[in-house]
């Protein structure tokens, strides 16, 4: 598969104006959802092999959002590609003023290992919609994923619309450095640094989904019950391997006690007492990745959990109490099921200290005082983000999803996507009338008018 041909051949065809109808983008997403219903089967079986996954669970983060996102996309379609009128302004009082949506041409998107259905064809469901042609490199981790969305994408589109690559013999610094008109990744942040590096001579449009440690704080007046377990959910769907997990918890300490309590019933009503053997829990993706989550365990401080079988590539969910900012598991992105739990007395100290860690991709609020709420909202800086709930700002379509600094740039999902993937191009359509005084000569009488009139 020869990389530089593929782009020439999707740049020829997109050159060709084929993709740009609404006709033809709507034929594309009909195509991709009936593919993606017939597969059903197999999909599910391949995340499960390649993450031990229920069904229930991939149906529900995977499968099921995947054509929520075409479904969203085709019903407002033909409302987004249709010009958009503006106010005018006094200089152009006579002409009209609208902007379009205007596709950007070869995309490359670039999905990660943890959602490798989700995270793949999510972000192509935006890059069709808006008239793209794409080429779609998977994860190499998750190999069973990976082929079937090869299935899927080679006996149905041509590969000079949607092709996706092979990892056999695929060379990624060649593949980020190549030319595209819009590059989409998702990962972390030292990848991203290095595609914004080989994509600047380019000058390339970047959409960077990464991740980072996202807090997740208890405040005194929370619904503790309630709190527990949406958290025990939301650390653990997928083993914790999510990129919007809350990664660390902020418990104040007239709470705390209370809190571990509740958090630890839940954690054994959903999985039982031997959670290694249950399969709703997912397992961890590799063995590398499984040594990284064991080092990040301080035993001396795990109040809960803490086992793990390496043949199965499981971590129960595991409790840390009493971690510091110094320790370990707070040093990068968990990504597993490890809970750590830092305790305050003073909330603003333990928020001026949140302030100068790198801007997180999510900020979770658990309280019932609204001030508190707003002081989250307003003061702290991140992405996206829920009030008394983990997650789920990502499951409705007509909110934007994407980071910020560290944590990522740009954003996706319905309308969003559709629109990251375009270009708006702004427009003025004269009329018949000819303003005189826009010309030469400049004349003082003229000037007078001029400023009278503007100013």
């Amino acid at each position: 598969m020869n990389l530089e041909n593929i782009i020439r051949k999707q740049r020829e065809f997109f050159w060709g104006n084929n993709t740009k109808s609404y006709d033809f983008r709507m034929r594309e997403l009909n195509k991709l959802e009936k593919t993606i219903r017939e597969n059903e089967g197999e999909i599910l079986s391949a995340l499960e092999k390649d993450l031990g996954k229920s069904n229930f669970e991939s149906y529900l983060t995977e499968y099921h959002f995947v054509l929520e996102e075409l479904k969203f996309a085709k019903k407002h379609l033909h409302r987004w590609m249709k010009e958009v009128r503006v106010g005018k302004s006094l200089t152009t009082f006579l002409a009209k003023s609208f902007y379009i949506y205007e596709p950007l041409g070869v995309t490359l998107i670039i999905s990660p290992w943890n959602y490798p259905f989700n995270l793949s064809l999510g972000p192509v469901v935006g890059a069709i919609a808006a008239g793209n042609t794409v080429i779609l490199k998977t994860s190499s981790k998750s190999t069973e994923t990976s082929k079937i969305i090869s299935k899927i994408v080679g006996d149905n589109f041509r590969e000079d619309f949607f092709v996706h690559l092979d990892n056999t013999n695929l060379d990624y610094e060649e593949l980020i450095s190549k030319p595209y008109d819009h590059v989409f990744y998702t990962g972390g942040p030292s990848v991203a640094k290095r595609i914004m590096a080989a994509q600047a001579p380019h000058l390339s449009k970047l959409t960077l989904e990464l991740g980072g440690k996202s807090p997740c704080l208890v405040e005194k007046t929370a619904d503790i019950k309630s709190a527990a377990k949406k958290i025990a959910w939301a650390k653990t769907v997928n083993a914790g391997q999510t990129c919007i997990a809350p990664d660390f918890f902020l418990v104040d300490r007239a709470i705390k006690e209370d809190f571990i309590l509740e958090l630890k019933a839940n954690l054994i009503d959903f999985y039982g007492e031997d959670s290694l053997a249950n399969k709703d829990l997912p397992r961890i993706i590799n063995a590398n990745h499984f040594e990284r989550l064991l080092g990040l365990i301080d035993e001396e401080k795990v109040v809960f959990g803490g086992n793990f079988d390496k043949e199965i590539l499981k971590i129960t969910p595991t409790i840390i109490d009493r971690v510091d900012f110094s320790d370990p598991v707070m040093g990068e992105e968990i990504f597993g099921p490890i809970i750590p739990i830092i305790s305050y007395s003073k909330l603003d100290e333990i928020l001026s200290k949140i302030k100068r860690m790198p801007k997180p991709l999510a900020f979770y609020t658990f309280t019932r005082d609204k001030n508190i709420e707003d002081k989250i909202i307003r003061e702290m800086e991140y992405g996206n983000g829920a009030i008394n709930d983990c997650l789920m700002q990502i499951a409705n379509p007509r909110l934007e999803f994407g980071g910020v600094g560290n944590s990522g740039q740009g954003g996706y999902h319905g309308y969003f996507g559709f629109m990251n993937f375009s270009n708006r191009k702004s427009m003025v359509k004269a009329g018949f009338f000819d303003n005189p005084l826009r010309y030469p000569p400049y004349a003082e009488k003229k000037f007078s008018l001029i400023k009278k009139l503007l100013g």
